[in-house]
């Protein structure tokens, strides 16, 4: 690993500004081509051309020999030309065979060798500007990262807003309708209606469990049929990935104007090419109908302003009307023209790469910066140790000071021992922040990476594990993978599943062993005398009102109640988690439980549930039960967690945790304990139903949770 130095900085900026350049030419291109060819060409191709744009601001692709590498080679070397050369130190001619008189030739080299200062005297425009390399970058990555951090936080934001008042669409008549129009667009995978008020069009989010949002549902069927299939059309295409890939471009190139008119233009093109799209598939004769959707939705505009991460159906009055015209005049291209899109195309693809981009070779051939002095090129040992003392310092008081750039810049310089024990250190502090700038140093697979992935695998460390994975190639995450299986260790399995893109496998693995574990459980409790019969619970034929079971050696227990229940039971095992027999609780037992309940228990029902969970490994769900809640019933959550970063309780409806309602996700607040503490009403939007409960470590491992969840009855 060699560490960023000014040179190699230079060089960075110097390839990704020639990125910059070329683009901006094939934009000019592009923007010039349109005006001329704008109502000939394809909608769609103009759409995807823009494609080959962005790869080219994006990668450094192109062959050693391009117009703009020879542009900037020129330039390079017209640079070092006209630079003066560096003074050098004369060279003795002493004969081979000479006798050379060690005192005599040190005395003379003090005459003839100009003082060491003068050989290095500093240039006061030349620190100038190497003060300027060595910092632009860090503008521009600061610039970058403000904006990425920007355009994701509107984001969140908005979807915050939309799931503020979202609603699962219920109308079976309605449902019915989407999944035909859904069949006809050939989708295999389900998406979700949904319903919000709060918006003004139609619109589609989410990038892998997307939903459809309606600003109402009663739509003409006519119209339904439109925006649905605009929408689903926007999906098949993704388009979503596509606008995120223009935004963090854009981020990219953000001192680039012309990128700011790619980005306008593709939004453009993105609508037009969908309305295209829609009409090569209901017919041109539908094309005025097609036209009056876009109108009515338009009508709507003037509420909350639909952000970046989302596809609407409409977006601005003049878009509209150049949409609209394009709509009227659409009929399908010629053989003629898809042959001169094909020409087009090849002839972009060739012009990106005629064009190119400042080649990497020449900027890893650049010579050094500072000439070597002839007699002085060996470093001494003494040299080295400073060299190592002087980073190992720096690494020091940076990871003493919270500061991850300056400790990724100088953590490469360490050797390997020093390396090694500087990571054991920050695993043993639990720095993930830390873990994860040093690995992102090593190359895939090396033994750094195999050997701590070992030792964090034996200590369960989820978080630490995942860092690592993402430095593994394939091979090895399949070993793992295999090895994780044999231990029953889901976490592991999820993180490994996920690194190896195959979360569908997972989920059925997953759904495979969880009713192999509840047919396990419904057998185990039958031997010991507890029949379950759907959700109710039985013991020597009489159906319990509270039924307990807590196990020894695990962070899980089962709570179950059912207020017809006429007995309390408990299930009583043995440290190794076996079954020694059932036991009916006393009531100090249950006081101990639940709380005692207040003076009048005919005025105020309270469902308490006791949380008392030891470990919760980072990543994973723990049920907490299942629960009917109607209007009016106040939930409160008072848990406390001795160790974690982050904690997170809420309700989902069925088994879809995609979606999920009277959710807390609170973060540890600088010296005090991670709280959560929140409390809810239920009411609209919000249903009354039957919900399931969990609790979730978002990052890292809770130990010692502890503390209730109480559901108020409503006064009725």
């Amino acid at each position: 690993m060699i560490p960023p130095t000014s040179d190699a900085k230079l060089e960075f900026m110097k390839i990704f500004l020639s990125m910059s350049f070329s683009g901006s030419l094939l934009i000019l291109t592009l923007l010039l081509g349109k005006r001329i060819l704008k109502e000939k060409i394809s909608r769609q191709w103009q759409y995807y051309i823009w494609l080959i744009v962005i790869l080219r601001l994006l990668l450094p692709f192109g062959p050693e020999t391009n117009l703009l590498g020879k542009t900037y080679q020129a330039f390079d070397q017209s640079i070092t030309t006209a630079a003066p050369l560096p003074v050098q130190q004369p060279t003795l001619n002493i004969p081979e065979n000479a006798p050379i008189p060690s005192v005599g030739l040190e005395q003379n080299n003090e005459n003839t060798y100009p003082p060491k200062e003068d050989l290095t005297a500093s240039n006061p425009l030349q620190d100038i500007w190497s003060m300027f390399t060595d910092h632009i970058w860090l503008i521009w990555l600061a610039v970058v990262l403000g904006l990425l951090l920007r355009k994701v936080t509107i984001y969140q934001g908005f979807i915050r807003y939309i799931h503020a008042g979202l609603t699962p669409v219920s109308d079976i008549e309605i449902l019915d309708r989407f999944f035909v129009v859904a069949k006809q667009a050939g989708m295999k995978k389900p998406i979700e209606l949904c319903v919000n008020p709060l918006i003004s069009s139609p619109l589609l989010i989410g990038f892998f469990h997307p939903y459809i949002v309606l600003p109402r549902v009663d739509i003409p069927e006519k119209d339904f049929l439109h925006i649905v299939l605009h929408e689903l059309t926007h999906y098949k295409r993704r388009d979503m990935f596509y606008k995120w890939l223009v935004q963090i471009t854009l981020c990219l190139h953000w001192f680039n104007p012309l990128v700011y008119l790619m980005s306008r233009e593709i939004t453009k093109a993105c609508e037009f090419s969908c309305d295209e799209a829609v009409l090569a598939k209901i017919g041109c004769t539908n094309a005025q109908e097609y036209g009056k959707t876009l109108l009515d939705a338009m009508a709507a505009v003037g509420k909350y302003k639909e952000n970046l991460g989302s596809v609407t159906l409409s977006e601005n009055k003049q878009l509209l009307k150049e949409r609209l015209g394009a709509i009227m005049n659409f009929k399908k291209k010629s053989t003629a023209v898809h042959l001169l899109t094909g020409v087009l195309t090849l002839w972009m693809v060739f012009g990106a790469t005629f064009i190119g981009v400042y080649p990497i070779s020449a900027a890893s051939k650049q010579p050094s910066s500072n000439p070597t002095v002839s007699g002085n090129e060996n470093t001494t040992p003494m040299e080295t140790d400073t060299h190592s003392n002087k980073y190992s310092l720096i690494v020091e008081r940076s990871y003493e000071a919270g500061s991850l750039p300056l400790f990724q810049m100088a953590f490469p310089h360490l050797d390997e021992e020093t390396q090694n024990k500087w990571l054991n250190r920050i695993y043993e502090d639990d720095n993930i922040a830390f873990f994860g700038a040093a690995i992102n140093l090593f190359d895939e697979d090396c033994t750094q990476i195999l050997d701590l992935a070992e030792t964090v695998y034996k200590d369960n460390s989820i978080a630490f594990f995942s860092n690592l994975a993402m430095h593994m190639s394939d091979k090895k995450l399949e070993e793992w993978l295999y090895r994780a299986l044999d231990d029953e260790k889901w976490a592991f399995q999820s993180v490994l599943f996920n690194a190896l893109d195959l979360d569908d496998e997972f989920d059925k693995l997953k759904e495979k062993r969880e009713k192999e574990q509840e047919e396990a459980q419904k057998a185990e409790y039958g031997a010991a005398g507890v029949k379950i019969e759907g959700k109710n619970y039985y013991y020597q034929d009489q159906l319990v009102n509270v039924f307990l079971d807590i196990r020894p050696n695990k962070a899980f227990y089962t709570l179950d109640m059912n207020p017809k229940g006429t007995v309390n039971i408990k299930i009583i095992r043995d440290m190794d988690n076996k079954i020694t027999g059932v036991a009916y609780m006393t009531e100090e037992e249950i006081i101990e439980l639940f709380g005692r309940k207040e003076d009048d228990p005919d005025d105020v029902d309270v469902e308490t549930i006791p949380i008392d969970l030891k470990t919760v490994a980072a990543g994973e769900s723990i049920y907490l039960g299942e629960f009917t809640l109607y209007n009016g019933d106040k939930i409160e959550y008072d848990i406390l967690a001795e160790t974690g970063n982050r904690m997170k309780v809420f309700f989902v409806k069925g088994k879809q945790k995609n979606v999920v309602y009277w959710s807390v996700n609170n973060l540890r607040q600088p010296g005090e304990a991670l709280k959560c503490t929140a409390d809810f009403t239920v009411k609209p939007p919000a249903k009354p139903g039957t919900y399931r409960l969990y609790l979730q470590a978002p990052d890292d491992t809770l130990r010692n949770v502890k503390g209730s969840i109480s559901i108020t009855a409503a006064d009725n």
